[in-house]
């Protein structure tokens, strides 16, 4: 994940908050924003509710390869911005990736087999 491919800055969050749609399952909250960039781009955001830092960056991480993993299927043109919620905490890497999945499927950026 390059650093061209992520959401930074406080405004760029605000945006995508405004003006994108929010979909959500058990663990995380997806907001997506459709945009003119050539790629997408994400955003995270884990609150200390979730844990400690060694567990809120491990989420990261998992979020960012199932990212890396999905990118010839998703939508190009989008700003994502996941919110984990506590129940990701408890997750391993592949059953983060199927959740990431579901709320993808269910904001219509990836395709449903």
């Amino acid at each position: 994940m390059n650093k061209h491919q992520r959401i930074k800055k406080d405004k760029e969050f605000q945006r995508v908050f405004k003006q994108g749609k929010s979909f959500a399952n058990r663990q995380f909250i997806v907001y997506v924003l459709k945009s003119d960039q050539p790629e997408f781009r994400i955003g995270l955001s884990v609150s200390k509710k979730v844990g400690n830092a060694v567990t809120r960056n491990r989420i990261k991480r998992y979020i960012r390869q199932a990212f890396l993993e999905m990118k010839e299927e998703l939508a190009p043109n989008a700003d994502y911005v996941i919110i984990a919620r506590q129940q990701a905490a408890k997750m391993d890497f592949h059953e983060s990736k199927k959740s990431l999945q579901h709320v993808l499927k269910i904001a219509r950026a990836l395709p449903k087999k």
